[in-house]
């Protein structure tokens, strides 16, 4: 017990260093710490498909255990990690057309809400529905990045690493989102508010 727990409290880094050695409980420590977060990001940006989820997790814990010297050492280890993941969701985009077709059925289905006035008490759930068909409604550079900051929690400091651009192409990504998810979705025009002065701090 107390050799797991301190696996766990070493950094990505070290982990990732002893994984080159092939150390399993330094694996299994890494896996514990982000496999849950990863499984999200696919979840998300791969049209809620659980299954492909669990593939695409899987697949990328795979390349760390197999193939750990793919990891460059002069890099954070999370966010080389979700370059791989961004990396993986591109190449399923571009091998598969089913996101365009997911938009056109989206923009068919009844999306009409009625406005209950600002003193009404928002429904979250239906914000939350709302704002992942509307995000579906983007372009896959504009949802990974508000992804990656609303979702993941990650810096901006740390996206433009991910996706290897400039902090301010981030923030300028995501005030042209956040401007696009306002005008799609007006009736919830008080928590995208609060969520671009959160976004772009």
């Amino acid at each position: 017990m107390g050799l797991k727990s301190s696996y766990h409290t070493l950094a990505d880094e070290q982990l990732m260093s002893m994984i080159v050695t092939r150390d399993q409980k330094a694996f299994e420590a890494l896996y514990d710490r982000y496999s849950r977060l990863i499984y999200t990001y696919f979840h998300r940006m791969l049209w809620k498909d659980k299954e492909k989820s669990r593939d695409f997790t899987q697949d990328l814990f795979a390349k760390i255990v197999h193939k750990p010297e793919m990891y460059d050492p002069s890099r954070p280890f999370k966010t080389w990690m979700y370059s791989v993941a961004h990396n993986m969701c591109k190449n399923e985009y571009a091998k598969h057309e089913v996101r365009r077709n997911a938009h056109e059925e989206i923009r068919h289905t009844d999306n009409s809400i009625t406005h209950q006035g600002a003193g009404a008490t928002i429904d979250r759930t239906l914000f939350n529905e709302k704002l992942l068909e509307a995000l579906r409604e983007l372009d896959e550079v504009k949802r990974t990045t508000f992804e990656l900051r609303f979702n993941q929690e990650m810096s901006i400091l740390e996206i433009s690493e991910v996706m290897t651009c400039s902090e301010g192409t981030v923030k300028s990504r995501l005030f042209y989102t956040l401007k696009e998810l306002n005008r799609k979705l007006k009736m919830f025009e008080g928590i995208l508010s609060m969520l671009i002065i959160t976004l772009l701090s």
